[in-house]
């Protein structure tokens, strides 16, 4: 399974959490995400998804695919908490973490690994390679989740914008086989 993250947007330029709210990629977000075209033009795709964010979805047109839309891939919806910065966020709640605190009025980390599994389970069943344009935190938690972590351990995946990934097996155990992969922006990932 290759797993891309959606471009850079303003709102990921300036650390707010962006979960529900449609924004749309910057000039420098549309590059990075055209830059993939060749990487992924080269590989044939059992199951192409997206999640019906435009940022997911733009992503996944510059790079020239045409995805199915999975709700299921929608970034954790953050609640009160969408559209500000962890920084913000701590002047009311010192030593804020989303991954040990959660949200208020938003989903839980536990809500966003149910959807995780799904998309696992939809992956698992398509019979081969599947590429899934999606978000910084559902992403990591479909990581954590890919090898059977709890969804916590997604705070150890950092993951970039316009960053690839790539979940495979060891044999039959299931593995990181690349993680945050943004060598394409600079001409690399041309290996893969």
């Amino acid at each position: 399974m290759w797993l891309v993250r959606h471009g850079t947007t303003e709102w990921s330029q300036n650390g707010r959490h962006t979960g529900r709210t449609d924004v749309p990629l910057t000039a420098e977000g549309e590059r990075a995400a055209a830059a993939l075209r060749p990487v992924l033009a080269r590989r044939t795709f059992a199951l192409v998804l997206s999640s019906p964010l435009m940022r997911a979805r733009h992503t996944a047109e510059l790079a020239g695919e045409s995805p199915a839309i999975d709700d299921d891939l929608q970034e954790w919806d953050y609640g009160q908490y969408e559209g500000r910065t962890t920084h913000d966020i701590r002047q009311e709640r010192p030593d804020w973490s989303i991954w040990k605190d959660g949200v208020l009025g938003g989903e839980t980390a536990d809500d966003v690994a149910a959807r995780a599994d799904r998309v696992i389970a939809r992956v698992r069943a398509a019979g081969g390679d599947c590429l899934l344009f999606a978000h910084g935190h559902l992403l990591r938690i479909l990581g954590a989740r890919w090898i059977d972590a709890p969804a916590t351990a997604g705070q150890h995946l950092l993951l970039a914008t316009a960053a690839v990934s790539i979940l495979g097996y060891e044999r039959e155990t299931p593995a990181l086989a690349r993680w945050n992969d943004t060598s394409h922006l600079d001409g690399g990932l041309a290996a893969l």
